[in-house]
């Protein structure tokens, strides 16, 4: 938006111009959601505060958390949806096909997230949504951003790079479109499961995010992107303004998110950011590196399917004291704070060894 405005005013004076540069507005996209997430942050936790909208406890989880977690607020994910949009609306290029998708991915998952807090927080429905209609939901949202990018995509290219391999692309065709539908639904998923301890899913969607603000950089540059020996995706770089916002409205949730929690964010919040993540790699064509930086929430994740699959299959035997996995180190005796700054910690590890792929083959 600013860029047409900047763009138009230029004719009237050159030092306009600089807002042209893509670099400029990938800083001031993450400073302005940054800055708008402080703001609306004390606003929202008030009002959800007022409301009693306040996160809802497993009857069969930590016991710990019953007492010091059940009068926290949630749907969070709104301050962060709101800071991202906007900052990518101010900043971005809005002709960019690749922009648009992923604001209409973060927005159109984080209202089936919202729907399922309100039918929790409002409707006094536990559960919220029945397991089978989100994922409805989301592999339809799914289904049609995967749609267009494999219709519009530039050069009908559906390849995907392979980290650490010299001839590091992987043709993928019709292929494309079930492969990306499970990526944005698991991602989303997976961010979901996460988010059960203060700041424990923020941060490594930050650290996540900000990757994808130098792969999105790279890609979109023709000249790195060719030293690098990795595809050149013309206009890719508007991509790096959006994900240069979800670091900053991040670390402003991050802000009132840190342990002990004011706020939590909700499905809004998390499957809007897994999603959105997701699309990122998808259209970078960073699966792989993706899920090298996501190894905390596919760990989850397994936790999940193992631990539910030995109970059916093991009659009733479990593998860990609690699934997800940060639960079951709860119940170990580790600290929350401990456990968050681990997983953090862990994140940030496999974020650089994922950089690393950019010039390690």
């Amino acid at each position: 938006m600013l860029l047409f405005l900047f763009e138009y005013l230029s004719q009237y004076y050159s030092g306009f111009n600089v807002f042209q540069y893509l670099t400029l507005r990938i800083v001031m996209g993450a400073l302005t959601s940054l800055i708008i997430s402080l703001v609306l942050g004390p606003y929202i936790i008030k009002y959800l505060t007022e409301k009693q909208f306040y996160q809802s406890i497993r009857d069969d989880g930590p016991s710990s958390h019953i007492d010091k977690k059940n009068r926290t607020p949630t749907m969070g994910g709104l301050i962060i949806i709101s800071s991202i949009v906007i900052s990518t609306l101010l900043w971005s290029d809005l002709s960019n096909h690749y922009i648009l998708l992923l604001l209409f991915g973060i927005l159109s998952f984080g209202l089936i997230g919202f729907y399922d807090d309100y039918k929790k927080l409002v409707e006094g429905k536990s559960d919220g949504i029945k397991g089978r209609l989100k994922l409805f939901f989301q592999i339809v949202s799914a289904s049609l951003i995967t749609i267009y990018l494999y219709v519009f995509m530039d050069t009908g290219d559906t390849s995907s790079v392979m980290p650490f391999l010299k001839d590091n692309s992987i043709y993928l065709g019709i292929f494309f479109i079930p492969w990306s539908i499970f990526i944005l639904v698991g991602s989303s998923n997976a961010v979901n499961l996460t988010d059960g301890l203060d700041g424990l899913a923020i941060l490594p969607c930050i650290l996540i995010a900000s990757a994808f603000v130098i792969f999105a950089y790279v890609h979109g540059n023709i000249n790195i992107s060719e030293y690098l020996l990795i595809p050149y995706l013309e206009g890719s770089g508007e991509a790096a303004i959006f994900a240069a916002s979800l670091v900053g409205a991040g670390l402003g949730f991050l802000w009132f998110n840190s342990y002990p929690a004011e706020i939590f964010m909700g499905d809004c919040g998390s499957l809007s950011l897994g999603s959105s993540l997701g699309l990122l790699a998808i259209i970078l064509k960073q699966e792989l590196a993706f899920a090298i930086m996501s190894g905390i929430f596919i760990a989850e994740v397994l936790s999940v399917i193992i631990q539910v699959t030995s109970f059916k299959m093991r009659n009733g035997k479990r593998v860990f004291k609690m699934a997800p996995l940060h639960h079951h180190y709860e119940l170990s005796g580790l600290s929350e704070p401990k456990i968050i700054m681990r997983f953090w910690i862990i994140t940030f590890i496999l974020v650089l060894i994922a950089l690393s792929t950019l010039k390690i083959r």
